[in-house]
């Protein structure tokens, strides 16, 4: 098909002209035109999503709209930014390393979730492969990395990697740590944004047992707390509430979805209540959630390994039994379709890849492969470690049982 040339000249020319009058205008005057330019933008990608039918907006869109909120550092800005700032919650990344893929959407999403709650702090990430010695200085060591600055100086992030996690972590550190609700319009907007909570029941919000209650909200770094002093609002946070008193639950989105504490209202009991009751009676592993895993007061840990359409058929019985061993064993689930997650655990175990499956079952029977696996043999300077010695009567033998001291891992970021 012929096209006018005139009419082709002349569309180039207004595109470009459109092009040059939609370009943000940058300056180092002030960090507030800065500020200006991206509520502009943001408002004009909200306005042409709303004009399109519904259908049409995918989640990478959304995705990309969230990512635009957070701030890219760099050896020219990194600085001016952290010191500038009262909160920065910073993300080191590096383009080769997976689980930093995993987490950007989260962290960004995360953005997303603070802007819309007013909170003040502002989300920015830097590519420590391009920009390492700003990275460094940064003192980020690893990848992913998450460090909260406050005035410029820097805390390590301690909570889970979910967006809603990395929200309340931030809102803990550097707001509220405690949500008020008063009418049941805000206990649903409430319950459509959070599935795991705390919630108080307090007609005045004073006195030692809601100072306690505080104190637990500002020590838990997981956990959102909400309060209220209105019953009805309450029972639609808990319904399963019977009573008009002080009342404190944990709601889960799983089995067990409700708990009502009982114990004194001391801040110490109350933490090792969420501790022995936050999670499900089968935990699901998963990249998000590993920190909770490793931070659990309950370090006796049953693990199964299978693939998803086994677990169903196995899930009932099992949260029976998990049911039976509350705060005394912790049930985990690890999908084995999953091998960055599941094979570092196997291996730990003595479990190979499946090609390897056929020589062992041969030397298991016929002899030439231990019945057990254990983590190492036994050392040659065997004094030098506490032991404990074991006589069978009537035998000379000493067998030796050799306990080593480990530390447990946790991850960085």
């Amino acid at each position: 098909m012929s096209m006018n040339p005139k009419l082709s000249v002349s569309t180039f020319i207004l595109l470009l002209l459109l092009t040059f009058l939609l370009i943000p205008s940058h300056s180092s005057s002030s960090d507030e035109e800065s500020d200006d330019d991206l509520e502009q933008l943001l408002a004009v990608d909200e306005q042409s999503q709303e004009d399109r039918p519904q259908h049409q907006q995918s989640e990478a869109e959304t995705v990309s709209k969230a990512q635009r909120i957070v701030l890219e550092l760099t050896g020219d800005n990194a600085k001016r930014v952290v010191d500038g700032n009262e909160f920065v919650l910073v993300l080191g990344y590096a383009p080769w390393c997976a689980r930093s893929a995993d987490l950007m959407p989260r962290f960004s999403e995360a953005a997303t979730g603070l802007k819309e709650i007013g909170s003040s702090v502002l989300m920015a990430k830097i590519d420590g492969d391009r920009y390492g010695k700003v990275a460094s200085e940064l003192e980020i060591k690893g990848f992913p990395t998450l460090l909260l600055f406050v005035n410029g100086t820097s805390q390590p992030y301690s909570g889970g990697f979910s967006a809603e996690d990395i929200v309340i972590w931030v809102q803990k550190k550097t707001g509220s740590p405690i949500i008020t609700v008063n009418t049941l319009d805000e206990a649903q907007i409430f319950l459509n944004k959070y599935h795991t909570f705390v919630v108080g029941l307090f007609h005045k919000f004073e006195g030692s047992e809601y100072n306690e209650f505080v104190k637990a909200a500002k020590s838990d770094n997981e956990i959102q707390f909400v309060e209220t002093s209105d019953n009805d609002v309450a029972k639609l946070l808990f319904p399963q509430l019977k009573t008009n008193t002080v009342f404190i639950g944990l709601v889960k989105p799983e089995a067990e979805r409700y708990t009502a504490y009982d114990g004194p209202f001391k801040m110490e009991k109350l933490l090792e209540f969420l501790g022995n009751n936050k999670f499900p009676l089968i935990t699901r592993l998963t990249e998000s959630n590993t920190v909770w895993v490793y931070s659990s007061p309950v370090k006796l840990q049953v693990m199964l390994f299978s693939k998803a359409y086994v677990f169903q058929s196995l899930a009932q019985p099992l949260e029976d039994l998990a049911r039976k061993f509350k705060s005394k064993l912790m049930f985990i689930y690890v999908d084995i379709a999953n091998e960055n997650l599941a094979m570092p655990f196997l291996t730990l175990f003595g479990i190979e890849h499946a090609n390897k499956t056929v020589d062992f079952c041969s030397g298991l029977a016929d002899g030439t492969v231990s019945r057990y696996y254990r983590s190492e043999p036994v050392p040659d300077n065997v004094d030098d470690f506490p032991t404990i010695l074991l006589y069978k009567s009537g035998e000379k033998e000493k067998p030796v049982i050799t306990f080593l001291i480990e530390q447990s891992y946790k991850p960085s970021m």
